[in-house]
């Protein structure tokens, strides 16, 4: 991913004038290290994409790519990291603009639908991808090509109160009836919640490369192990 960076203090990661100095003194410096050089594709930019790419860039996350053929819409605005003024424009780029403004990271993004036929190109390099897609055709190609050239994948997904975050061996692409289908009930705090267990594992695979499989429930606030 070579147009990602980050900014750089006059020391890295100094403890003065850092852009992550609350997570520094959280994860310590190898761990923020470790991240910092650690590349991540995050496939969709809605709202679990768009929320992870934002959380891990503000985590101290360097090497960031993220693929969506999608355009803004208004009825975003309430799960995903976007602006009125942002509406009818390409969600990959606004947020790679938006980051870029507020972190000065550079995001690698990509404005276009992941395909079997170019998912090689959208995803090399990827330490881990992170497949958030709405579709199965898309979670599919994820998931088959990660399979076949062993880069770790992580799937997250929603389902009214419920969500999962589960690594590509033990994932199974849902059923294509009614794929694509953007007029479910969603909660933002299902989102968020969502977001924040899914980047805890990304960073603890980073650090340790262990693969965490969960479950998250909103109305009793449950984080659970997915029973394998």
């Amino acid at each position: 991913m070579p147009n990602a960076q980050c900014p750089m203090p006059h020391a890295p990661f100094a403890i003065t004038m850092s852009i992550f100095f609350h997570e520094q003194l959280y994860r310590n410096s190898s761990v923020m290290s470790l991240i910092k050089n650690f590349p991540v594709t995050v496939c969709g930019a809605g709202a679990l994409g768009a929320n992870i790419v934002e959380s891990l860039a503000r985590s101290g996350f360097c090497q960031l790519r993220v693929i969506d053929r999608d355009r803004i819409e208004e009825r975003n605005l309430s799960t995903q990291p976007y602006y009125r003024s942002d509406i009818g424009a390409f969600k990959a780029k606004i947020l790679a603009n938006n980051l870029y403004r507020a972190l000065g990271v550079s995001i690698d993004a990509h404005s276009k639908e992941l395909t079997p036929a170019n998912v090689d190109r959208l995803l090399a390099n990827s330490a881990v991808a992170i497949d958030t897609f709405d579709n199965s055709i898309g979670r599919q190609a994820v998931k088959d090509y990660c399979a076949s050239t062993s880069i770790p994948c992580v799937h997250v997904g929603l389902a009214a109160d419920y969500s999962e975050i589960i690594w590509n061996q033990h994932y199974r692409v849902p059923s294509p009836a009614n794929d694509d289908i953007c007029d479910y009930p969603l909660a933002r705090n299902l989102v968020i919640l969502t977001v924040a267990i899914a980047c805890e594992v990304i960073v603890t695979f980073a650090a340790t490369q262990e693969q965490q499989n969960l479950t998250c429930t909103i109305k009793d606030f449950a984080v659970k192990p997915l029973l394998l």
